[in-house]
């Protein structure tokens, strides 16, 4: 039995392994794919990646039925993830309360372990936010930019610089052992980002692609994507 096939940004991905399991002994299927920089994901399902199912952020999913590449009616949010900061584990967490404190924190760090700054939901944000803060410059020699958050956590968890930190999804900081989750970015520097499943239209598998979103979105799950970061924001679309 060929898997169900999955592109997903890598903020779904602690959530969707946790439930492969009940999803296997529920429909037979394993789960296959790729977890990574949305914008990544999205042009893999563009150039033609087979795929039976894709949870990127809201946008993107609405912006590739528009292309006929996703299901429009199929579209179902599974939930807000925030942009978060991260240190290591043992390490004293960052006190950010505002701006102030969060522009702080980065200029006193010597490392700043980031997901891609062009195609990754959060490492866009963080290009922003260090340029809204008047560092960018500054730090620029100290971003240590990788192509998923989840590779960057893990970059950070074996960091043997001597205050480094990390900024990426909560879901991808949970989700990695040898990291600690600091805290939401403050006030004028916030991103929380809506993440939404949907059946692409070329899926051979469409019919478990729904058994799948039913699945991340029920609420018997309610605690589990509260436990993978996942804050709130559901919203059934129809079948």
């Amino acid at each position: 039995m060929s898997p169900l096939n999955i592109l997903s940004g890598g903020a779904a991905q602690g959530l969707v392994v946790s439930l492969t399991p009940a999803f296997k002994a529920q429909t037979g299927f394993d789960i296959a794919g790729e977890f990574g920089a949305v914008g990544a994901m999205a042009d893999k399902l563009r150039k033609g990646t087979p795929a039976d199912i894709v949870i990127l952020t809201a946008a993107l999913v609405a912006r590739l039925a528009e292309e006929k590449l996703v299901v429009a009616r199929s579209m179902t949010d599974v939930g807000v993830v925030e942009t978060a900061l991260a240190v290591r584990t043992g390490d004293p967490l960052a006190a950010v309360k505002d701006a102030a404190d969060l522009r702080e924190a980065l200029l006193a760090s010597d490392a700043i372990f980031v997901p891609d700054t062009k195609a990754s939901t959060a490492g866009i944000h963080v290009a922003n936010v260090l340029q809204q803060l008047g560092v960018a410059d500054e730090v620029a020699t100290r971003l240590r930019v990788f192509p998923n958050g989840a590779t960057a956590m893990r970059e950070l968890a074996a960091s043997e610089a001597r205050r480094p930190m990390g900024c990426t999804q909560s879901t991808e900081i949970i989700g990695t052992k040898g990291v600690t989750l600091s805290g939401s970015l403050p006030p004028g520097c916030e991103l929380a980002t809506m993440y939404t499943a949907g059946i692409t239209i070329a899926a051979a598998h469409p019919q478990r692609a729904r058994d799948l979103i039913d699945l991340l979105t029920g609420a018997g799950q309610h605690e589990q994507r509260k436990r993978a970061g996942f804050i709130s924001g559901l919203s059934q679309a129809p079948t």
